[in-house]
């Protein structure tokens, strides 16, 4: 291995720890501790080794939440991949996204909560956020004409719906009747898309 090599794979290693340490202290105190000068002692290098990483603590939440956006499109595809039948499709996938969004709270904060400097609905969309995007939008577009907008619509009440109840002001356990709500309101509100046979 050449020096270069060696140089950009230790660069790598230290991005990922830095990601990590971030996630893991945000997990064990919340975002407001996740700080240059913490992670430096953290992971015992100096903050302009971060700063060679990161602008600051905005790009941090960003990287975070980019994995974020990675692990949940992820989800999302593996939890409707083997199931039949669009209202099914479409009630796996609004599970899994509040699954998700409960399982993984730091990390769901830096991806819809905190401000950064990502773009949505964008031409500077990152494919990490628009593969996100278009997983909700498959399990939409068997019930509607209006993919993006019923899409975005889906994304607002399951992010409101995650909200709520993370904040304690609904029932958690009334997640899979509100599910269901959700399910029966975008199938019965929409037109069918057309039919293109004739």
């Amino acid at each position: 291995m050449s020096i270069t090599e060696r140089k950009e794979r230790q660069r790598a290693e230290r991005y990922e720890l830095l990601l990590t340490t971030a996630r893991e202290l945000a997990e064990a105190e919340g975002w407001d501790a996740v700080t240059t000068r913490r992670l430096a002692g953290l992971i015992n290098y100096s903050q302009p080794v971060i700063y060679s990483h990161f602008k600051g603590k905005t790009d941090i939440m960003a990287a975070v939440a980019i994995r974020g956006f990675e692990e949940l499109a992820t989800r999302l595809r593996m939890e409707t991949a083997n199931i039949n039948g669009a209202p099914a499709v479409l009630r796996n996938t609004c599970a899994a996204y509040l699954d998700f969004a409960r399982s993984r709270p730091v990390i769901y904060e830096a991806m819809f909560v905190l401000p950064t400097d990502l773009r949505f609905a964008d031409a500077e969309t990152r494919p990490e956020l628009r593969a996100a995007f278009e997983a909700l939008a498959t399990a939409v577009t068997p019930f509607c004409v209006e993919v993006e907008a019923a899409t975005e619509t889906l994304w607002a009440a399951l992010h409101g719906l995650t909200e709520l109840e993370r904040s304690g002001r609904i029932r958690s356990s009334a997640r899979g009747e509100r599910i269901e709500i959700v399910v029966r309101s975008l199938i019965g509100s929409q037109n069918s898309p057309p039919d293109r046979s004739s």
